[in-house]
């Protein structure tokens, strides 16, 4: 069976966007590209996969020239790689959702089609990481081995999930350019126990449904979840802003 986007992708011509160079500068002004691993972060693409029930989930951050991947599930290993191989390049190019159903009858024009057809990958969903100055870093990706729909409801959630990864990185900017990385740890620890929590209730919900993916009601309950996440990152961030960053 061919599945199709419900919505068409509106990417241009480029690859490269016309702001690239103050995108790259917003990325690396929040000093997170090649960092190493932080639990929060594995939660969020935990969550993602799970919600999706879907193999793999990947935050990616976009430099100049190479995508780099702060969280990783499902393809573990998963090194830096050329920005014109990576769909998740495309994926910052556009405001809504990228999605390709099937990616053996939609490849995408504007990245090399072998590495995800060597890769065995089939179905991709990727929400940028919109920055406060406009700016779009990197994005929160599901993909998947087989091909399948979307929802727009799904559409709407990996935006939601894509949107606290932003709000996250820039509360771990926040805290670490004011010299408090003990504070920034106890947050971490404080919203990944959040996040497991919400990653198991998405677990319990998938598991007993009969479709391959979670409903629009069981999708609904974790929206309103995340929500509540949203004003207690909010809430840390609204506290920073009134301490004058080093």
């Amino acid at each position: 069976m061919l599945f199709f986007s419900l919505a068409m992708n509106m990417l241009p011509e480029s690859l490269i966007p016309t702001n690239d160079a103050g995108r790259v500068r917003s990325l690396h002004h929040y000093q997170i590209l090649n960092t190493t691993p932080e639990p929060i972060f594995d939660e969020y693409v935990a969550l993602a996969a799970q919600m999706f029930n879907l193999p793999i989930s990947l935050i990616s951050l976009v430099d100049e020239h190479e995508v780099f991947f702060k969280a990783n599930e499902g393809l573990p290993g998963l090194e830096p790689v050329p920005r014109p191989d990576s769909l998740c390049s495309a994926a910052i190019l556009q405001s809504k959702v990228l999605t390709f159903t099937d990616l053996n009858t939609e490849a995408c024009s504007l990245v090399n089609p072998y590495v995800a057809q060597s890769a065995g990958l089939r179905f991709y969903a990727g929400a940028a990481l919109h920055m406060p100055d406009g700016s779009n870093i990197g994005s929160l990706c599901v993909i998947g081995r087989e091909p399948r729909p979307i929802e727009p409801q799904e559409e709407e959630m990996l935006s939601m999930l894509a949107e606290l990864v932003s709000l996250t990185i820039e509360l771990r900017y926040a805290y670490l350019s004011r010299d408090r990385a003990y504070e920034w740890q106890a947050a971490q620890r404080e919203l990944e126990e959040i996040l497991h929590d919400h990653t198991a209730l998405a677990r319990y919900l998938t598991t007993r449904a009969i479709t391959p993916a979670a409903t629009a009601r069981d999708l609904n309950t974790v929206a309103r979840r995340l929500a509540e996440l949203r004003e207690i990152i909010t809430g840390h961030l609204a506290e920073l802003a009134e301490t004058p960053a080093q």
